[in-house]
């Protein structure tokens, strides 16, 4: 409601920049805990945002144990280097990387024209490197030069190569004492610093047990600030105003809610709700549970739905799985997803899977996908009677060649089929689902009146007397007549009338569609019960000022008669290609069932046809080897290949016909969708 106010003017920045400033701390603490190797405890409670008052408290809390541990680690920081610098120190006159002694070398040679004389010998034990902080090995080195030039050289040379330099006592006892005197001082840094490190240690534990909920809270306390930032003032600029999509059924919690929260925060004014008629779309909400969340989420990648259209993942819930069975279709193959989705399912309130990512993630999220894909392929496995590859006839043929010759057919079950209000627009129904039923009875009815009528009037004898389906079904759109054979031509010229009836009627489809039909009558019955229909609250009317209005496109004839040949034209055409796409179908059983095979006749049969000798101890591994295979190939593999090829068929060949798809999904406020994780704080 205050999209013309800048971001940095609203009432709440404040608010959110001591937020972010609370989350930059708490990203700190969480960076020193996992530095000091101090588990992160991540509970499974989500404490409730504090009060004002409440975060003034936490905020003076974080603050000064963020200067303690800034001034801790600074000084062990600070102790840890003079301690290597000691330690340095012991070991002559200075100290090199081992990567560095060639070129330092080459260096001092060259600069020096060979007046300097260096001697190496590298360290037994790796020391840490100050400005890194990785522990690599060192080499200590002694040169010895001519003239005080040559030094002033030597020692610019050791600066650039980031040599530790320190003076080399000329006499033996000098040397002596300072070995003594450091050692002195070693030991007594390596107590400062030991006691040093274990009080931070307990500085970062006692932390560590309220960092969880205390960034919980403050993630809580920014997403509220967020959206009180989107609503705006009224006059008196002591009452927020926001416009909301709620869900009717949710109304009554709404209320509730904020009387409760009136209550609870002691405000003089209590909060209260008017709803406000409006013709704009809203967002699409479809309420799903831990099943058929999967399902949605496939149809959602395709497109939101828009508000009040039909929802395909509720036919997809048995589609999906039985189309990817098809293709898929083997009885073990089929029970190991089985098994597999099955541990997912039963074990699906354990955190590490909940909490997984990756492909792990993936497989735990669809796991009812997998439950009955799963099992659909079992299902169509013992219908193909494949298990591994091996035909297993359990069922027995009930094929027959005497079917051949019977003239007689049940007749087929006639199912009653209901249209329904698209979008609650009658017109939909017969300017647009009628004419494309037409068109599909006119095209393919007439091709499946053409193969019974073949069943019917051909016999075996005859057989070969009898026309290609497949030509006269092309020749009906060539419009070509060709010769009929003699005895023929009453059927021949019969069947001539109703190709061209079929042509007629299937192709003249109406070309004033939807959508210049709604220009027209743009304020449709149906819109004003619509409207008239919605619970209005007290003190609210329909020509509130509040109501909202929907700029109507002007309506241009040319363009929409333009528009519905395109469509008309695509849906023709995609009549046909959306057809055949399904013999992908057979094709992808057909691979899976050769693959199979042939991971048999590679492996398995050669490891069952060596002899007794040496055929036990070969058979394990070629089994193991079987095993590995099958799951990373026939199941992985040819599995996402059906899974991928299922997808398309409903996305292309089915939601195509009827699914738009160009909604908005409705998003509610919801701390649910915050995440609770310390590795989402850190990316």
């Amino acid at each position: 409601l205050n999209q013309n106010v800048s971001s940095f003017q609203r009432k709440f920045v404040g608010e959110v920049k001591r937020c972010e400033e609370l989350e930059r701390i708490l990203a700190y603490l969480v960076q020193e805990i996992q530095r000091a190797d101090i588990p992160l405890p991540e509970g499974e409670t989500s404490p409730p945002a504090p009060p004002l008052k409440q975060v003034l408290e936490m905020q003076e809390q974080l603050q000064k144990l963020e200067v303690e541990l800034r001034e801790v680690t600074r000084n062990k920081e600070k102790l840890r280097k003079n301690l290597l610098e000691l330690i340095e120190y012991r070991f002559v006159s200075g100290l090199i990387h081992q990567g560095k002694v060639e070129a330092f070398e080459r260096m001092l040679w060259r600069v020096c024209k060979g007046y300097t004389i260096v001697t190496y010998a590298e360290l037994d034990e790796s020391l840490e490197d100050p400005e890194t902080g990785e522990v690599i090995k060192w080499h200590v080195f002694l040169i010895s030069f001519w003239g005080e030039q040559i030094g002033h050289k030597v020692k610019k040379i050791c600066d650039c190569y980031h040599c530790h330099i320190y003076p080399y006592p000329s006499t033996a006892e000098e040397r002596r004492e300072i070995q003594e005197g450091l050692s002195t001082r070693i030991q007594d840094l390596y107590t400062v610093l030991h006691k040093t490190e274990d009080y931070l240690r307990q500085v970062l534990c006692k932390a560590a047990e309220s960092v969880y909920s205390r960034a919980v809270q403050v993630k809580k306390m920014k997403a509220i600030y967020h959206m009180l930032n989107m609503c705006s003032l009224d006059v008196t600029n002591k009452c927020l105003i926001a416009e909301v999509w709620c869900p009717e059924a949710d109304l009554p919690g709404l209320r509730r809610a904020l009387e409760d929260g009136s209550r609870e925060s002691g405000a003089t004014i209590t909060s209260f709700m008017n709803t406000i008629p409006t013709t704009e779309t809203p967002p699409t909400l479809i309420r799903t549970n831990k099943f058929t969340e999967g399902f949605q989420n496939i149809v959602d990648a395709y497109g939101v739905g828009s508000y009040r259209e039909v929802n395909p993942a509720l036919f997809s819930i048995i589609t999906f799985p039985f189309l990817f069975a098809v293709m898929f279709g083997d009885f073990g193959h089929g029970f190991v997803m089985f098994l597999f989705a099955l541990l997912l399912v039963l074990n699906e309130n354990h955190p590490r899977l909940s909490q997984s990512q990756e492909i792990l993630g993936m497989f735990f999220n669809g796991r009812y996908i997998l439950l009955l894909m799963g099992l659909f392929s079992v299902y169509t496995g013992l219908i193909y009677n494949d298990c591994f590859s091996k035909s297993v006839n359990l069922f027995g043929s009930g094929w027959n060649v005497s079917a051949m010759y019977s003239a007689s057919h049940a007749p087929a079950e006639r199912r009653k089929m209901a249209l329904w209000k698209h979008f609650r627009k009658k017109f939909n129904i017969y300017l647009v689902s009628v004419p494309e039923l037409l068109f599909l009875l006119c095209m393919f009815g007439y091709l499946i009146f053409m193969i019974i009528y073949k069943w019917l009037v051909y016999s075996a004898e005859t057989s070969r007397a009898a026309p290609s389906i497949l030509i006269e079904f092309i020749n009906m759109f060539l419009f070509h007549r060709r010769m009929r054979p003699a005895g023929h031509g009453a059927a021949g010229a019969g069947q001539a009338v109703a190709q061209g009836l079929s042509i007629d009627l299937g192709t003249r489809r109406s070309l004033f569609n939807s959508r210049g039909y709604t220009l027209v009558r743009k304020d449709s019955e149906e819109e004003v019960s619509l409207m008239g229909s919605q619970d209005i609250e007290e003190g609210s009317t329909p020509l509130e000022d509040g109501c909202r209005e929907v700029t109507c496109e002007e309506f241009n004839f040319g363009e929409i008669l333009m528009t519905q040949v395109i469509h008309s034209i695509e849906y023709c055409l995609g009549c046909i290609s959306n057809t055949a796409s399904y013999l992908r179908l057979w094709a992808l059983s057909l691979a899976h069932a050769q693959l199979s095979d042939v991971l048999w006749a590679m492996l398995m049969r050669v490891g069952l046809r060596v002899d007794k000798t040496y055929g036990v101890l070969l058979l394990l591994p070629v089994m193991a080897l079987f095993a590995v295979l099958t799951i990373f190939i026939l199941l992985v593999m040819e599995g996402l290949s059906a899974f991928l090829h299922a997808i398309r068929l409903h996305w292309v060949e089915f939601q195509n016909k009827f699914y738009v798809g160009a909604g908005t999904k409705f998003v509610p406020f919801s701390f649910r969708r915050l995440s609770w994780k310390f590795s989402d704080d850190r990316a």
